[in-house]
């Protein structure tokens, strides 16, 4: 079960600027971005075909994060699915950079 308390991921230092990696955090599969010295935090999983998003393409400029099976665009800053075939946003997670660390908050 979801806590809603933040927790630590990972220094930011230990992703380079425009990597996406994936954590696991509690029953939850979450795509981290790192953009700069942004961090977005968005579900994992593309809500057209069970699909990880961090092996997908990340597009900085439009801070877009495309599926690798069939080119679906996610909005890294909502979760928004922004073209077709998904239909159906993925989850936005909060992210807090605290000490030089990434802190993501997965609610109930």
């Amino acid at each position: 079960m979801s806590t809603g308390r933040p927790e630590r991921l990972c220094a930011l230092d230990e992703m380079d600027d425009g990597s996406v990696r994936r954590f696991d955090v509690e029953d939850r599969r979450i795509a981290v971005i790192r953009v700069g010295d942004g961090v977005y935090a968005i579900g994992d999983v593309c809500t057209h075909q069970d699909v990880s998003l961090a092996e997908g393409e990340l597009n900085a400029d439009e801070l877009t994060l495309e599926c690798p099976k069939h080119g679906s665009e996610f909005s890294i800053e909502t979760g928004e699915a922004l073209s077709l075939p998904a239909t159906r946003a993925v989850a936005r997670y909060d992210v807090e950079l605290v000490d030089g660390d990434i802190w993501v908050t997965v609610t109930p």
